[in-house]
Parts: C-alpha cells; sequence; structure tokens
C-alpha cells in the first residue's frame, strides 16, 4: 500500500474518498504554526512563574547548633586620604604600627581579607606599597573598595 499521491490526484493505490472526476484530494497536513505560538506562551509563562514557585514552600525547619556557620568574615579596612595618611579601622597609623596590626590579624586568621580604600589622588606606589606591608604580615586577600560614578558621569 503507498500513500504518495499521483499526477492526478489520487493514491497509488486507487483508494481514498471519491473527490469526482479528476478532482485533487483535500490536503490533512497539520497546520502547526498555531502549536508553536501556544508553545511559546507557555514557555514564557513556566520561565515567569518558575521561580515564584520555588519560593513559596513554606516550611518548619528543625533548629540546631550544628547547622549554623560559626565565624563571620573577618576583614580589616585600610584607607589612605589625599595627604596620604593612613587609617586602619579608621584610626590614623604609621607604617610600623600598620605592619604589627596586620601581622596580629594575620595570626588570629589567615582568610582574613583587607579592604582597601584610596583617594584617587593617591600616587600609585603608595597603595602597591601598603600592598606589600599586608603581603608580608600575612593577608594576602585584598579588596578595592570603589564607589560607583554617577549615572550621568561618563566613564573615562
Amino acid at each position: 500500500m503507498a500513500f504518495g499521491r499521483t499526477s492526478l490526484g489520487s493514491s497509488a493505490a486507487g483508494g481514498g474518498r471519491a473527490t469526482g472526476a479528476g478532482g485533487q484530494r483535500p490536503l490533512s497536513d497539520i497546520n502547526v504554526t498555531p502549536l508553536v505560538d501556544v508553545m511559546l506562551v507557555l514557555l514564557v509563562i513556566f520561565i515567569i512563574t518558575a521561580p515564584l514557585m520555588a519560593s513559596s514552600i513554606k516550611l518548619d525547619l528543625p533548629q540546631t547548633d550544628a547547622g549554623q556557620p560559626n565565624d563571620t568574615p573577618k576583614f580589616v579596612s585600610l584607607a589612605v586620604d589625599a595627604s596620604g595618611k593612613v587609617f586602619l579601622n579608621d584610626k590614623p597609623v604609621t607604617d610600623e604600627e600598620l605592619a604589627a596590626q596586620l601581622e596580629k590579624a594575620a595570626a588570629d586568621s589567615k582568610d582574613t581579607e583587607v579592604q582597601l580604600r584610596a583617594d584617587q589622588t593617591v600616587p600609585y606606589g603608595k597603595v602597591v606599597a601598603l600592598m606589600g606591608i599586608a603581603n608580608k604580615a600575612g593577608l594576602s586577600r585584598i579588596g578595592f573598595v570603589t564607589e560607583a560614578e554617577a549615572a550621568s558621569e561618563k566613564p573615562r
């Protein structure tokens, strides 16, 4: 049994509906465009609602001390103002005092992070020197603190 069409519009086996003398058979193809449209709409709906469904589950979880983190991330704040004066945790220090206090912080925890804030007019060499003091003290995690530019200003 063949299901292809001949040039006369009837099936090769001669079966099928009677369409009259030489008429063509009606097409029975499915138009998939509306199906695709509906599927895309459903996909968008599921993408939007899936995150909302995940957070809507209310649970009464048991309490335990083992599941709570016992150490919060430790950091020290190191700042340099426009005149080159150095501040550790908002207190003015000399380079020698800075080295001693950073060594003490490193002895407490090697994961202590140095959050470095420097005025934009401070020479690069001064910032690198402070980074060297921190690294020599054993603190290798250094984060640079900046402020976001206003939306109206253009980047340089």
